[in-house]
């Protein structure tokens, strides 16, 4: 059985929480990432996104000219994006009820300047997590950002192989990948890493899979 992602999202309930403190920490970043195109229209393009609360609050918060895309599988987790979306006026966000994880779902969407994959790597096989990365430079610009958090241990139920830190495995893909590391924040008494990468490589021309990665638990 897989996991309830709508029970999943309880835990945000607990203040005190690493999810909490995640949280905190990816908004940072995408309020940093914002604020540094000084006004510029910028695209947003957040998978596996859940309620939205990694991103909405800081674009209603925001006066940047900004246009996001919101990819969610849950239904009644896209509908209360939706919802918040609404709420906040954010006219210029749209929520899609579908699988990131296939290729078509994202082919049809410009590409982002900043690009949000929250949630994600820790739920997917390690050669997902190749072919997912390996796919980003079709789906960001030149100089894109990628925002990404990954668990701090392999441990039960863990999908990956990796000894060590399996946020280092990931740093290592996006390497391979024509990303440049800008941020990695590892903190010391918590269970999550969050980094940013920038796509600073050449376009690529290969063809791109018909899945990237399927949540394996």
């Amino acid at each position: 059985m897989g996991t309830d992602w709508q029970q999943w999202h309880e835990h945000y309930d607990d203040p005190d929480s690493d999810l909490v403190r995640r949280l905190g920490t990816v908004r940072d970043e995408v309020r940093r990432l914002l604020a540094e195109r000084q006004g510029a229209p910028i695209r947003v393009t957040s998978i596996c996104a859940g309620d939205g609360r990694d991103l909405l609050p800081i674009l209603a918060s925001s006066e940047g000219d900004v246009d996001a895309v919101l990819l969610e599988i849950d239904a009644d987790l896209a509908e209360r994006a939706r919802a918040a979306a609404a709420a906040s006026g954010l006219g210029r966000v749209r929520v899609h009820t579908a699988d990131a994880g296939l290729s078509s779902t994202l082919a049809d969407l410009p590409p982002a300047d900043v690009f949000l994959a929250c949630g994600v790597f820790g739920n997917i096989a390690d050669a997902d997590l190749e072919t997912t990365i390996g796919a980003l430079p079709a789906f960001v610009v030149p100089g894109g950002a990628v925002i990404w958090t990954r668990g701090a241990s392999v441990g039960d139920g863990e999908l990956s192989a990796y000894a060590g830190d399996p946020a280092d495995l990931v740093r290592e893909v996006f390497a391979r990948h024509g990303f440049t590391e800008e941020r990695l924040v590892r903190p010391a008494d918590a269970g999550f890493r969050v980094g940013v990468h920038r796509f600073t490589g050449g376009a690529s021309h290969a063809a791109l899979p018909e899945r990237l990665f399927s949540f394996a638990r």
